[in-house]
């Protein structure tokens, strides 16, 4: 094992998000391991808070994290294994067969996961509106204000990084002369939806930063306890 190859694997494995959530899955603590070969096979293990954490959302994990490990220079091999999950087997075999995931769960299944994970994206987005925007509305910024600002107008932020990310992710402008705060089909939001606006995102919001809390503590509970 080269550590540099490791390291390079690890990296990968940051750009690999639990889609709900909106966090990197080395972030969360779900990488339980991480090795890289002399021989170039990459193996890494996967654990989630509990043993029945929605199926469609741990294939996309995997499956992400298969295609991040896979296209580090160097990786001959990708080995992906979720643990401790009651549809490892059926995800494990299936992601790396690259069946999709319709086919690995048959008629358990209405479709592949696309329309799932933009709107997971559409979601972080939505709340990334809410982090950007929180500080202005405190520091006094009126609705009229806030339906002109465009991202040139905040100063960078990592939450700014991430909200370009995911606009361009689900297609939506992100260049400096973007709104702002913008509607889920790319609409600017206009001065008098401002209010309501906001408080959908900030819902949005509030909501991914509980389950986050949420996952963690299940995730410590489940392999931390004393």
């Amino acid at each position: 094992m080269t550590e540099s190859r490791r390291d390079a694997v690890w990296r990968a494995l940051e750009t690999v998000r639990d889609p709900e959530l909106d966090r990197p899955v080395t972030e969360l603590g779900f990488v339980s391991s991480c090795t890289v070969s002399a021989a170039g096979v990459a193996s890494v293990r996967l654990r989630l808070p509990t043993f029945f954490c929605a199926p469609n959302f741990s294939w996309l994990m995997v499956a992400d994290a298969h295609d991040a490990v896979a296209a580090v220079p160097g990786v001959a091999r990708a080995e992906i294994r979720l643990e401790d999950h009651f549809a490892a087997d059926v995800i494990n075999q299936g992601v790396a067969a690259r069946a999709g995931f319709a086919a690995a769960f048959g008629d358990q299944a209405e479709a592949e996961l696309d329309e799932l994970r933009r709107t997971f994206v559409g979601k972080a987005a939505l709340a990334g509106q809410d982090h950007l925007a929180r500080p202005l509305v405190d520091a006094g910024w009126t609705p009229a204000q806030l339906a002109a600002a465009r991202l040139a107008d905040l100063p960078s932020s990592p939450e700014l990084d991430r909200l370009r990310a995911r606009r361009v992710e689900a297609g939506l402008p992100a260049g400096d002369d973007a709104p702002l705060l913008l509607h889920p089909d790319g609409q600017p939001v206009t001065a008098v939806q401002v209010p309501l606006h906001l408080r959908r995102a900030r819902l949005t919001s509030v909501s991914i930063e509980a389950n986050t809390a949420t996952c963690r503590d299940l995730l410590a509970a489940r392999y931390f306890r004393s």
